[in-house]
């Protein structure tokens, strides 16, 4: 079936274009709820698991540091909780911004909102009961953890903004996406030291990679409508690019992990996220949509990665 065919039949039974065919929102979830699952994208988990890794791999690290609570597995769950809701919530954040965009852009068209399966009004109630679950999360922190919480909501705000301005929205992303990196150190520490900034920086210089990879899905029409992103941007040099990025974030990484105190288990199991982003960009495609859909997604198994170099590097 041609995408023009696929992407009427999608219409016609209210599946997202670009999810998973046997995914559990389109064949599990109650009628009425899919549209708001869609809305949320827990019919494509990867974006929670990608908000949620930099949260699990800062109490990770600030566990190798060894403060009082060690590894701390319920602020673990809380953050894995908190990820899911505000995902949903930035994402329905950015549809209600961007629904004109997404109807010009076949990837997008179908989803809830450009589509016709939920209205604004309906969308902005959604928005809001997703970010009052965000908030009870944030609540059951320290004090300095929530305001450093508060502080993330102005890069959520201006995120959606970013790719009709300039040719770096994946940068935003990543100042947005990789804020956790922060908030798992100081939800134990109360505080910030150099390992969670080094891991911020690095996480953002990840977003940057694993964004760039997934906008190249899109850019031909983004071409074409003016949206602008670092796929254009790099154009011929993506794949160089991308690899310059994912160094830079195994050497940030690196550099977090020894200034918490790891040593040499950490510094060897850290090849584990190293060839999980080295395969990425050996097999890269870059005009092969399906081929950088998979490449993307595989940065699931680089935050799973990294997070278990550190928990190694605490219990051993």
């Amino acid at each position: 079936m041609n995408r023009k065919a696929q992407h009427k039949d999608d219409n016609n039974s209210g599946r997202v274009s670009d999810a998973q065919k046997f995914n559990w929102v389109d064949n599990l979830a109650p009628v009425a709820t899919r549209p708001y699952l869609r809305l949320a994208r827990l019919d494509r988990p990867i974006g929670f698991w990608l908000l949620f890794w930099p949260c699990a791999m800062s109490v990770a690290l600030s566990a190798v540091a060894r403060p009082p609570t060690g590894f701390d597995y319920y602020a673990v769950f809380l953050f894995f909780i908190g990820a899911i809701a505000m995902r949903g919530a930035g994402c329905t954040f950015n549809d209600i911004v961007d629904y004109k965009i997404d109807q010009k852009v076949e990837r997008t068209r179908s989803r809830p909102l450009p589509s016709g399966q939920v209205s604004r009004t309906q969308a902005v109630i959604f928005l809001v009961l997703q970010s009052l679950i965000g908030l009870w999360v944030l609540l059951q922190f320290n004090t300095y953890t929530i305001w450093l919480g508060i502080a993330s909501l102005a890069l959520v705000a201006i995120y959606p903004f970013m790719k009709r301005i300039t040719w770096w929205p994946q940068l935003f992303l990543g100042l947005a996406f990789s804020w956790g990196a922060l908030m798992g150190w100081s939800s134990q520490f109360g505080q910030l030291f150099l390992p969670p900034l080094l891991l911020y920086v690095g996480a953002i210089a990840w977003t940057i990679g694993y964004d760039t990879i997934y906008a190249l899905q899109d850019i031909e029409d983004d071409a074409i409508i003016g949206v602008k992103s670092t796929a254009r941007l790099f154009n011929k040099h993506a794949r160089l690019m991308v690899a310059l990025f994912y160094v830079a974030a195994i050497i940030l990484w690196m550099w977090a992990g020894m200034a918490a105190g790891a040593g040499i288990i950490f510094q060897g199991a850290m090849i584990l996220p190293a060839l999980v982003l080295g395969w990425q960009i050996l097999t890269l495609k870059t005009n092969n949509a399906a081929n950088c859909l998979v490449r993307f997604k595989a940065n699931h198994f680089t935050g799973l990665a990294l997070t278990l170099a550190l928990w190694l590097e605490y219990s051993f």
